[in-house]
């Protein structure tokens, strides 16, 4: 699970991608959101094929997407983008 306010900083993130990925990559993105914010979530990716799967009581959507991002900085900024959505998880 990615919580960045766990990390000390952006650049620590920014390293740890560095280290593991070659850019551009096609980078998988997890999420889980409760229901009521699926559309939110779907905003940020417009353009993107995306699974979803819903819970077991259809509380919650998993999704899972694949981008091609150019840079570590792109999947912070996304990822950074995602947690401004009440009820969202990232993965």
């Amino acid at each position: 699970m990615v919580n960045l306010s766990l990390m000390k900083d952006k650049a620590q993130y920014i390293d740890l991608l560095n280290e593991t990925h070659t850019w551009p990559v096609e980078y998988l993105f997890k999420f889980i959101a409760k229901k009521e914010f699926v559309d939110q979530v779907l905003e940020i990716f417009p353009n993107e094929e995306i699974s979803t799967n819903k819970s077991k009581n259809g509380n919650y959507i998993s999704f899972s997407m694949k981008k091609i991002v150019r840079s570590a900085e792109e999947v912070l900024e996304i990822y950074e983008l995602i947690q401004t959505i009440e009820g969202v998880i990232s993965l």
